[in-house]
């Protein structure tokens, strides 16, 4: 009997993120037909078989679909016939499978995709100065001189309260 893996999904209006989470797989075949309909299989340790079979909701592209096996995820860029968004991944409706799960680093909602969210491929994170390795030594440096100030209001308060005790000691000494 064959095992399933657990599997994420996600989509877009265009196209849907399938990752299936299965290290060290070998003997992988991916099949993916027109109407939609996905099967998979690999073996792991021991031999152990692992299988999906899943129907989509809607028709795919198969010749724009794209597929990445690494060291412990497959992935799968599926690319929707139609650009539309789907209720659901599979035709079937109800419950989904227990080893179906939805992908939340990849998910974005239909309203988000009009507005762009999600997508950080031309943003440049280094302008966004949200601190490096080499930060602490600048925060140090400041942390001196925020001490370096403190220690120099101390004396002065001090040297104030000096001045305030001298003119008060001199009226005590002018009275008769």
């Amino acid at each position: 009997m064959s095992r399933h893996p657990s599997t994420k999904w996600a989509q877009r209006s265009d196209k849907v993120f399938l990752t299936i989470e299965l290290p060290d797989a070998k003997d992988v075949k991916l099949n993916l037909k027109p109407e939609g309909h996905f099967d998979f299989s690999a073996k792991v340790a021991d031999d152990i078989p692992y299988e999906l079979d899943l129907e989509l909701f809607d028709a795919v592209n198969v010749e724009e679909s794209k597929a990445a096996v690494a060291p412990r995820t497959i992935c799968y860029l599926i690319k929707k016939a139609e650009s539309k968004w789907w209720p659901r991944l599979l035709k079937k409706e109800g419950r989904p499978p227990v080893f179906l799960k939805v992908d939340w680093d990849k998910w974005q909602d239909e309203d988000d995709e009009d507005l762009g969210l999600g997508d950080f491929s031309d943003m440049d994170f280094s302008k966004l100065g949200m601190g490096g390795a080499d930060d602490d030594m600048e925060d140090d440096e400041e942390d001196d001189v925020v001490e370096s100030a403190n220690k120099d209001g101390e004396g002065s308060k001090a040297e104030e309260s000096k001045g305030e005790e001298a003119p008060a000691a001199a009226a005590e000494e002018a009275k008769p």
